[in-house]
């Protein structure tokens, strides 16, 4: 699992750190490189306080507590965290990477949720998996014994894009979370949706209530869902279809991701969908880069673009040829990828040989990728670009 997590703060610099949060931001101002704005601001306010109070937490002085073991959690207003919704492009993740940066915490911990709740899966197999081997009972319930574990780990995790699709990890997510809290576990997390949409609709969802439940009563919510989409205005000055291909594409595109992503490297990460891996090359702050060969040119189905549309809000697709009928197959699945990332109000910025009306003109599919051309050309207007990603 591709991680984001800090090694030891020397002692020294603890107090420091905490400062750090309030005068990076007005750095950032300072160069231009954020506009004032009030929401972020509130909730900024409310990270500081949390980490002022992660560095004066009763228990922590002393070697044992600067190493981070002390029990007794950060509270803000009787919460021990905070869960910071709201619309994408408001600078959650902004706000996030100071917040972690500064967090007076050695052992933290930042992930994508969906990651985490793959690893949690996987580490309860594995479990459950030692006690056969060695003979022993199986635990009644291996949820609670396995977050004490995760407990002595990490003090605070740090949760990108919190989000819960499946009944699996609904049904879980409970008894997990009950005991990271009740272990002093500080919870900070980023989402696109209220505490009380989340796994809506979902299969035997009055189960999971009581998650909810315990979410609000623990963690401090704050919205964070200012009047300008950040990440809409950048967009604007994107070039998000580019033809022909060649080096200035290439470097239009960096230049894109760079511009999303805040300049990040990107890194790889691992989907899982109907049992199998769905490998995003290169993803950051929700979006993802692929060539259409690693997208296309590979045996992958709705299914597999289902996985990449819900977990990007923008998608990256470099080298796009012209179609024709010995790329049929590869035809197909690009008319799929199109139709997935559409239905989800996916962003798509691509590289292409032509134009999308002169990508696939003649040959056996010619007549269905019409529709695929249509929106492609759909997918570049501005009233595409302000619907909000369906995930």
């Amino acid at each position: 699992m591709a991680l984001r997590q800090s090694g030891p703060m020397p002692a020294s610099s603890r107090s420091l750190a905490v400062a750090d949060l309030l005068a990076a931001y007005q750095a950032r101002l300072n160069a231009g490189q954020l506009r004032r704005d009030a929401a972020q601001e509130r909730v900024l306010v409310r990270l500081q306080a949390l980490a002022d109070r992660l560095n004066a937490t009763p228990g922590r002085t002393g070697l044992l507590s600067r190493l981070g073991f002390g029990r007794k959690a950060a509270k803000i207003n009787g919460a021990v965290g905070l869960y910071i919704w709201g619309p994408v492009g408001r600078g959650k993740s902004m706000l996030m990477d100071l917040f972690f940066e500064a967090a007076p915490v050695e052992r933290k911990r930042r992930v994508h949720f969906h990651e985490f709740m793959l690893e949690v899966h996987e580490r309860l197999h594995r479990r459950r998996q030692a006690l056969i081997e060695k003979g022993a009972p199986p635990e009644a319930d291996p949820i609670p014994p396995f977050a004490r574990t995760l407990a002595e780990e990490t003090r605070l995790l740090c949760f990108d894009e919190f989000q819960v699709t499946n009944i699996a990890d609904a049904m879980i997510l409970g008894r997990l979370f009950a005991t990271l809290f009740d272990e002093g576990v500080t919870v900070v997390a980023t989402s696109n949706r209220a505490p009380d949409d989340l796994y809506k609709n979902g299969l035997q969802r009055d189960r999971f209530l009581p998650f909810i439940d315990l979410l609000k009563q623990r963690v401090e919510v704050q919205v964070l869902a200012g009047d300008q989409d950040y990440r809409l205005a950048r967009l604007r000055d994107i070039s998000v279809y580019v033809s022909p291909l060649g080096v200035m594409a290439d470097e239009k595109l960096a230049k894109a991701f760079a511009t999303l992503t805040d300049d990040a490297t990107g890194e790889k990460r691992v989907l899982k969908t109907q049992g199998r891996d769905v490998v995003m090359p290169r993803w950051a702050q929700g979006v993802g880069w692929f060539t259409f060969e690693e997208l296309c040119a590979r045996p992958l189905g709705a299914a597999d673009y289902i996985a990449i549309a819900e977990h990007c809000h923008t998608v990256i697709v470099q080298n796009i040829p012209r179609l024709t009928f010995e790329r049929r197959n590869e035809a197909a699945r690009f008319i799929t990828l199109i139709d997935e990332l559409y239905e989800h109000k996916v962003k798509l910025i691509c590289s292409a040989a032509a134009m999308p009306q002169q990508l696939y003109t003649e040959g056996d599919g010619a007549f269905e990728f019409e529709r695929t051309a249509s929106r492609l050309l759909e997918m570049q207007s501005k009233q595409y670009l302000e619907q909000h990603h369906v995930d």
